[in-house]
């Protein structure tokens, strides 16, 4: 089964207010970009990715988390992030019982999170100087 229908059956299998939260923050994440993957990795967790892993979702007793992998790097102007804050690199939402998806909010920061995911994949490519990849090349004076 493909991770999409995962989410799905998770989703239907979540019978309370979770369901309808999972199910609201997965459109704003799926809606902030065209090109974000669904995953399922861990046994069992929802993951969105694009150039990199962007955020994973569980629905625990009592609240829905969506947890950033680089939250800590990127700009949270609405305030979203209300977990995990003492982290060095991960950011979390937790969202409680009556709580509101800001889905403009969210959607800004994943579109963060892919920026981010892109800005250090392209640090990644770069050939520093010196390295294997420019060793042999010389300067035209």
């Amino acid at each position: 089964m493909n991770p999409s229908k995962r989410i799905d059956q998770l989703i239907a299998g979540i019978t309370d207010w979770r369901g309808k939260t999972f199910a609201s923050i997965r459109k704003s994440i799926l809606e902030a970009d065209r090109e974000i993957i669904e995953e399922w990795k861990w046994m069992g967790s929802p993951v969105w990715s694009r150039d990199g892993i962007i955020a994973v979702a569980n629905a625990h007793k009592g609240k829905v988390k969506l947890t950033f992998a680089y939250g800590a790097r990127l700009p949270d102007p609405d305030k979203l992030f209300n977990a995990g804050l003492e982290g060095n690199q991960r950011r979390a939402i937790d969202f409680f019982e009556g709580d509101k998806v800001n889905g403009r909010a969210l959607k800004n920061l994943v579109r963060a999170a892919v920026d981010y995911n892109q800005l250090k994949l392209k640090k990644k490519t770069k050939a520093p100087a010196g390295t294997r990849a420019n060793v042999g090349k010389s300067k035209k004076a």
